[in-house]
């Protein structure tokens, strides 16, 4: 396995801070016991206390382990033993065998691992069952409904008005749809709430998104003339969760896949993380979701570049589909390219097709070809044949900038309300998350 470069250790850290703390812990003189296999990394910290940290990384996962007593993940130990992993030189010299330490945590992590999944696919009891769905369908029912009144209410009054409504008028709305089970429908509503006040295009946006609300309180009543994947774009897009055993038991597979890049978002709220596959046999775009709530901590990104060997299950949906990871994901390898670039006028393209067949989308994975950035007012792209595509507000301008210097590079990203949010950059035969 091919070590990581620096910038895709950095990228893991959960803050500045930790990359700055874990630098300075990259002097050998303060570690002892250090190894590493092919999938593992370990060594011993001496911090201030008289007993030495264990710090342990499993590269397949990636997953960390540190006796330290930080509640950041990965802490800086775990992140300071990566440093001086890829920078080479001895510090963490290769071994047949992992320290004992080491291998009883991959170990532990191996039985959780089994122990879960026979967990979810303990069948549950049918009557208990059944009376659960019911109920839910009435429940969401009834909050269409009411949603479907509220629409029409803001219709009736004019969408300018909408901007005038203190954020209260929308939590309450978001409110009723959670306790009708529509938490997909409570979110985009929150949302809006800071939107019409933050998007120089609001009115169009809130126009837009109108129409997909009102289109789903339609479309509802006659869920059972929808086809498989259409009903199941639907329950995505109004929060219905599937569960994941009747993922795994229904669409599985083992495979190779290269990781295109990931984004996080945190509303305060909740947390989510978006990590964007490519099959590399078949060329399929999946893309795999996380999240995490309150305290939790989200799962360790998979880092842009890197080719996974795992076991995959698929969720029902019109391509590109959600994804989970039904086994832990080995690494075996890395990427120098993000391969299928295209220019902005095709890319515009395929994002009106994947939308004809999939009015529920959010946002569209592409692989722009030979693009260079321009910052300015309006920061965007530009391609060869002189075609340009804005990019999102909350993209890295300055990193980005940085590594590509204004040349033509490929970027892989996501069209999203017709800009785009670049996650990756392939140039110099390497592949760097941003």
């Amino acid at each position: 396995m091919a070590r990581w470069t620096e910038a895709q250790v950095v990228k893991l850290a959960p803050d500045d801070s930790s990359v700055a703390a874990a630098r300075r812990l990259t002097n050998p003189a303060v570690w002892s016991d250090t190894g590493s296999t092919q999938i593992l990394v370990w060594g011993k910290c001496q911090g201030s206390g008289k007993t030495p940290y264990q710090v342990s990384v499993d590269l397949a996962g990636p997953a960390f382990r540190c006796s330290c007593p930080s509640r950041k993940f990965p802490c800086k130990h775990a992140l300071a033993l990566l440093l001086l992993w890829v920078r080479g030189g001895g510090a963490v010299a290769d071994a047949e065998q992992a320290a004992a330490f080491a291998q009883e945590w991959a170990d532990e992590r191996g039985q959780r691992t089994q122990k879960r999944v026979a967990t979810e696919e303990k069948a549950p009891d049918p009557a208990a069952q059944a009376k659960r769905l019911e109920d839910r369908l009435a429940l969401m029912s009834a909050g269409l409904d009411d949603f479907g009144r509220w629409l029409q209410d803001l219709v009736r009054a004019g969408t300018a008005s909408a901007r005038q409504q203190p954020y209260g008028w929308w939590d309450e709305t978001a409110a009723r749809l959670v306790d009708a089970q529509l938490p997909g429908l409570a979110e985009q509503v929150r949302t809006m709430a800071g939107e019409v006040h933050r998007r120089e295009d609001w009115a169009d946006h809130l126009l837009a998104v109108c129409g997909r609300w009102w289109t789903a309180t339609q479309a509802w009543p006659r869920r059972d003339g929808l086809d498989r994947d259409a009903f199941a774009d639907l329950r995505a897009y109004l929060g219905w969760a599937q569960p994941t055993a009747e993922v795994r038991a229904a669409d599985a597979y083992a495979g190779t896949f290269l990781v295109l890049g990931g984004h996080r978002t945190d509303d305060g709220r909740i947390q989510q993380q978006r990590t964007w596959l490519r099959d590399e046999a078949t060329g399929e775009l999946l893309v795999v979701l996380d999240f995490a709530a309150g305290g939790q901590v989200l799962a360790v990104p998979q880092l842009a570049g890197t080719v996974l060997t795992a076991t995959v299950g698929r969720y029902p949906g019109t391509p590109p589909k959600r994804a989970l990871f039904a086994t832990d994901p080995v690494a075996t390898g890395q990427s120098r390219t993000l391969s299928d670039p295209v220019g902005i006028a095709e890319a515009l393209v395929r994002r009106a097709a994947r939308l004809t067949a999939g009015p529920w989308l959010d946002r569209v994975p592409v692989v722009l070809g030979a693009v260079a950035l321009t910052s300015g007012d309006r920061p965007h792209v530009r391609d060869a044949a002189g075609d340009r595509l804005d990019l999102t507000d909350d993209i890295p301008l300055w990193l980005l900038l940085a590594l590509t210097g204004g040349h033509p590079v490929d970027l892989f990203g996501e069209l999203e309300g017709g800009r785009f949010r670049p996650l990756s950059v392939a140039d110099d035969g390497k592949v760097l998350p941003l």
